[in-house]
């Protein structure tokens, strides 16, 4: 358990059908909507964020979820890695450092699996994210798995094992 201030702070698995996931992702949405047209967001359900191959992550702050973040287990360009989805905290959460929080935990759960890379997309539209990714070491890269290239998306890549890493 993680300590901001006096405030106490959880980061663990969470199941994403659960009702205040669903109203997390609601204001996800709603906040990607506002930034991206449709085209561009590459949105993961709670479908797809229950499939065995993705783990989803809560923060919980005083008890109440505050902010998420999903990993995919992927494989190609004949390497496994991460792909971090839905990195998200509401409003009255913001600058406490649970998107870092959020991330390191992510990381940790991949190297922790013998993952050798984590990858994102991420809209040129989100300037404090795109610094959080960047000051994490990540680094731009091409268009992976299924994506494909998009003015309003940036692709990045973090290496977090030995091992080849495409760029």
């Amino acid at each position: 358990m993680l300590a901001i201030g006096r405030t106490s702070v959880k980061i663990a698995p969470i199941d994403p059908g659960l009702p205040e996931v669903a109203t997390l992702l609601e204001q996800s949405d709603r906040y990607m909507a506002a930034l991206y047209p449709a085209e561009s967001n590459h949105l993961e359900s709670v479908t797809d964020l229950s499939q065995p191959n993705v783990t989803l992550f809560g923060c919980f702050v005083d008890g109440a979820l505050a902010g998420c973040s999903a990993v995919k287990l992927l494989e190609d360009d004949e390497m496994r890695y991460g792909e971090i989805k839905r990195l998200f905290v509401a409003s009255a959460y913001r600058r406490r450092g649970i998107s870092n929080a959020l991330m390191e935990k992510v990381e940790q759960y991949l190297v922790e699996r013998g993952v050798q890379a984590a990858r994102l997309e991420v809209g040129i539209s989100q300037p404090e994210a795109l610094s959080l990714y960047r000051n994490r070491g990540y680094v731009k890269r091409t268009p992976f798995g299924r994506y494909r290239h998009d003015p309003l998306s940036a692709f990045m890549e973090k290496k977090l094992l030995p091992g080849p890493v495409t760029r």
